[in-house]
């Protein structure tokens, strides 16, 4: 629904920890018209210039929280992530992206938070892969992005 506001284009940047670039992260928002309580945020769909980034190498911050794994995040079951309120998505690679523009291709995976469907207990069980379009919520496509890398202070 809202796909295109989903990731803010000058928040790609890379994470250095220790003098060490470990990864990098961008800034995301909801693509829904509404937030959601964060056990239903089941991680992305996420490949930078061709390369595939799993859920386990995802970590989201929001809420002024460190960083953390999707499977932490499912168990913080009073945690909202309210419309509109940017959250980080971390992820692990050693090095960093290189400088300059990166095509970023993204899908969100939020569960449904409203009604009943068949399905949604088997994922609350077993949660759906991101971008296979089970659970991807209001965003049904993986969208890209071309975003430039923000250079080191």
């Amino acid at each position: 629904m809202f796909d295109q506001y989903m990731v803010r284009k000058d928040s790609l940047e890379n994470v250095t920890e220790g003098g060490r670039t470990t990864g990098f992260r961008m800034g995301v928002r909801i693509a829904d018209y509404r937030g959601c309580f964060l056990p239903l945020h089941n991680g992305y769909y996420l490949e930078v210039d061709g390369v595939f980034y799993p859920r386990e190498q995802q970590k989201f911050a929001i809420n002024g929280k460190a960083p953390r794994s999707f499977a932490e995040i499912s168990k913080a079951v009073w945690e909202h992530w309210d419309f509109d309120a940017e959250g980080m998505l971390y992820v692990e690679k050693e090095g960093g992206l290189a400088p300059g523009e990166h095509v970023v291709r993204i899908q969100q995976s939020v569960l449904a938070s409203y009604g009943y469907m068949p399905m949604q207990e088997e994922w609350v069980k077993n949660p759906p892969v991101p971008g296979g379009g089970a659970g991807s919520g209001k965003t049904h496509v993986v969208c890209e992005y071309h975003l430039m890398l923000k250079e080191e202070n």
